[in-house]
């Protein structure tokens, strides 16, 4: 996973969102959800896709929440604040982790919300933890997606959720890189919607809800790009670039963007645990 995380890591990570924020006029002492949201929502779809998740998924307050991929906290910050629930986030990137936890601290949130350093495929917690796994656009760069979905399982107690927004190959192939998690097709694992639903499915879940969704151009009053998470780690030509590839991708069905709902099968039906990792 190092070539992963080299690809994520970015120094100053949290002094360029604090400025970004400070320029846009934006009070750190009063933040909102929606006022982060262009600088910590790092996914398709942004603000509204996570609400739209959260509600597809039927989340109540005091859910205990694993945020897989989620190192800047905005989804966990909305699962706080607007489900109430609580959210363990965990990151491969420390610097992700770390503008995480300072968000969240500005946003007095710390009670609700803790973050970890550590790799998707050695989560570094007691098995059936978790009330439900919530992953958004973190399981691109994961070839071995058998491992990855048994250790979601493995965490999920039994009837619990796994809750998922997921690129996936569409039915016209190749993709046109470059995209937001790859460069080029070395670290770029994406699936067919078939194979991923047969993947989750061989690993204790059964299918609760299923929908293609469509994300579409950007909308009116969308933030200047110097403001957006996007422009800050991929620079403001590289993102230009990549969003001209991304829409390529969507109108030509190269890929397509999935929001899921799996309920965890009962402990006689999960796959055996493997070994658990440390977080970083």
């Amino acid at each position: 996973m190092d070539e992963v995380k080299e690809h994520w890591e970015r120094d100053g990570l949290s002094r360029a969102i604090l400025d970004a924020l400070a320029s846009s006029g934006k009070d750190l002492g009063a933040l909102t959800i929606r006022d982060l949201a262009p600088l910590d929502q790092f996914h398709g779809g942004g603000l509204p896709f996570t609400m739209r998740l959260a509600t597809l998924a039927g989340l109540t307050p005091g859910t205990h929440v694993l945020d897989v991929g989620g190192g800047l906290g905005g989804p966990a910050r909305t699962l706080a604040i607007e489900f109430g629930c609580r959210v363990t986030v965990i990151d491969l990137a420390e610097s992700y982790v770390e503008a995480g936890r300072l968000l969240t601290g500005l946003m007095g949130l710390d009670d609700r919300i803790t973050f970890h350093v550590g790799d998707a495929l050695e989560l570094p917690f007691e098995d059936g933890a978790f009330d439900a796994v919530w992953t958004q656009n973190s399981g691109m760069n994961v070839a071995d997606k058998e491992g990855l979905y048994a250790g979601f399982h493995r965490v999920i107690a039994p009837g619990g959720l796994l809750v998922t927004q997921e690129p996936m190959s569409g039915p016209v192939q190749p993709p046109i890189y470059p995209l937001m998690w790859a460069t080029d097709p070395a670290t770029d694992f994406l699936r067919t919607p078939d194979e991923l639903r047969a993947v989750i499915a061989s690993q204790g879940f059964r299918e609760t809800a299923w929908s293609e969704i469509t994300i579409g151009p950007p909308p009116p009053g969308r933030p200047p790009p110097a403001h957006t998470i996007q422009a800050l780690v991929m620079g403001d030509e590289r993102v230009d670039e990549i969003m001209r590839a991304s829409r390529r991708n969507e109108d030509e069905r190269r890929i397509v963007v999935i929001h899921a709902v799996f309920a965890a099968g009962p402990t006689s039906e999960r796959p055996r645990s493997g070994s658990r990792g440390s977080a970083r």
